[in-house]
Formats: structure tokens, C-alpha cells, sequence
């Protein structure tokens, strides 16, 4: 079955249920700077490829796949710090599961898969140059 919408792509999937699942973790945070910038990067990661999808080309689509996966790096980087920060605290309260750090690792390989799969077929498509 060929691709109709972003809503058919499994890293669009996966990225919607992490960011679900950070905006869940990150409910009762009361650090709210980090609390929000995890969630905003949360969020980007399927809305920059839902954007992207929608542009109408391949080449509008491929840098937010690029900014989806600045994003997934992004957010990694606030579980980290989330997870030091509680821990430094003494407070369990913020225990990040090694599983969303994980996923982040997976959709950003997606992510790349998906930019070097629609580059390959767009250099595929284009004729090569002629020689003078």
C-alpha cells in the first residue's frame, strides 16, 4: 500500500505516542522551564513531520525530517538532564524510563532512513547530467 498521508508513516505513530508519553512523565514536573522545552521537543518531533508531509515535495518534506530528528536530539538531551536533576534532588519523582530515551534513538534513525530513502528516489527519478 502506497504512503496516502503522514498519518500512515510508523515514525509519525511512534512520535505521537512519545510525545504522549513525555507529556505524561513531565505532568507533575514543578521545574517548569524543563518541563515545557521536553514537551515542546516532544511535540515537534511528529508536528514537524505532519508539516513537512504537507509541503507537497520532497524537497519541503526533507528538512523538517531533518528538524523532526534536531528534535528528537533535542529532547534526549532534556531526558538526560531531567534524570540527573532527580536524582541530585533525591527525588524519584521524575524518573525517566530508560525506554523513551531508547525511542528517542529509534524514530531518529527512522527519521534518517526516511530522508536517505526519499533522496534515493528522488536522485533515482532525476537524469544524470549530460558530459560536454
Amino acid at each position: 500500500m502506497a504512503l496516502q498521508t503522514f498519518e500512515d508513516l510508523e515514525v509519525w505513530k511512534r512520535g505521537c505516542r512519545l510525545a504522549v508519553e513525555v507529556c505524561v512523565e513531565f505532568d507533575e514536573c514543578k521545574n517548569f522551564t524543563l518541563k515545557d522545552q521536553a514537551q515542546r521537543s516532544a511535540i515537534s518531533i511528529p508536528s514537524n513531520i505532519a508539516e513537512g508531509s504537507e509541503r507537497g515535495s520532497d524537497a519541503e518534506f526533507i528538512p523538517f525530517l531533518r528538524y523532526s530528528k534536531g528534535s528528537c536530539a533535542e529532547l534526549r538531551t532534556q531526558l538526560y538532564i531531567a534524570r540527573k536533576v532527580s536524582q541530585k534532588l533525591n527525588r524519584p519523582s521524575l524518573d525517566i524510563p530508560d525506554e523513551l530515551i531508547t525511542e528517542t534513538r529509534e524514530i531518529a534513525a527512522m527519521l534518517q532512513g526516511l530522508v536517505k530513502s526519499i533522496e534515493k528516489g528522488r536522485n533515482a527519478a532525476s537524469p544524470h547530467p549530460t558530459e560536454n
